[in-house]
């Protein structure tokens, strides 16, 4: 089974704030495309894999509000080949309330954050009660723990290493660490591989070819190619866009004595048992 497990779905302007798109075309530059989401665009996009994860996102601090039940009405058309997850902002009040009817009442899956977005630390008490009450409703987290393109957060939130308190307080939460948490991709690897419920995805990577076959080289390398899930980051890139450049992840090796990613890994991670792993099967 090919299982997607980073995707995105949102309106602009009615969930995605004017800020953000401009910190997001600034950096792309003359690469940047449209990130407004049709919903019909991303069922087409689907089309490749067999199942798809589909990430809810509020993180005010950045001007984010996507309404849980946006996604929970969008995943109830295909429930054959989506999957949703919640997300809540830590710094509401409310926000662990939030997440009990984004599960109890909605049905939602999972759950999505992301620190540098929210404005709070991992290690915060404030994100810190959502990982208990995730664990208690045994869902499994997605984060961002990496950079970003957005001007006005934080990076001292932003590495993955961060995440090992969490792991060490919350043992049984099975966690995704989004983008493999570049550029601290080595911090990442040597996390999963020690934290037996932590896995990372290598969504919206491959447009870096170099940072992309290295960040594969190095889990290689720490033995946790197996910890790895597919993931495109739609509507940045397609689910085609990231299987077909992971079998061609090796082009750079061309004519050198660099390692090359086996084969079989390659496909052995494009056809992950990713909801197995996830406790979604």
């Amino acid at each position: 089974m090919i299982v997607d497990v980073h995707t995105h779905v949102w309106e602009c302007p009615c969930h995605i704030g004017e800020t953000f798109v401009h910190d997001a075309k600034v950096t792309a530059g003359a690469g940047y495309k449209d990130i407004h989401v049709n919903l019909d665009s991303h069922w087409e996009a689907m089309q490749p894999v067999d199942r798809a994860i589909v990430l809810g996102f509020r993180a005010r601090h950045v001007g984010v509000l996507v309404p849980n039940e946006y996604v929970a009405e969008y995943v109830g058309r295909h429930p054959e080949k989506l999957i949703g997850f919640c997300s809540v902002d830590p710094q509401d009040p409310d926000a662990v309330e939030q997440l009990d009817y984004a599960v109890q009442s909605l049905k939602l899956r999972g759950l999505k954050m992301g620190p540098i977005y929210q404005n709070v630390a991992p290690t915060d008490s404030r994100f810190r009660r959502l990982m208990k009450r995730a664990e208690e409703l045994r869902i499994p987290l997605l984060i961002h723990q990496g950079t970003t393109f957005c001007a006005n957060v934080s990076l001292e939130i932003a590495n993955p290493i961060q995440l090992q308190p969490l792991a060490l307080e919350f043992p049984k939460l099975i966690t995704v660490i989004a983008h493999m948490g570049h550029p601290w991709i080595a911090e990442t690897m040597v996390l999963i591989r020690k934290n037996r419920n932590m896995y990372a995805d290598i969504s919206a990577l491959f447009y870096r070819p170099w940072q992309f076959y290295n960040a594969l080289v190095t889990a290689m390398e720490y033995g946790v190619l197996d910890r790895l899930l597919m993931g495109s980051d739609y509507p940045f890139t397609t689910p085609q866009q990231t299987m077909d450049k992971l079998r061609e992840v090796n082009r750079m090796t061309e004519n050198t004595n660099l390692p090359r990613i086996p084969e079989k890994a390659i496909e052995d991670l494009i056809h992950r048992d990713t909801l197995g792993l996830l406790g979604l099967g």
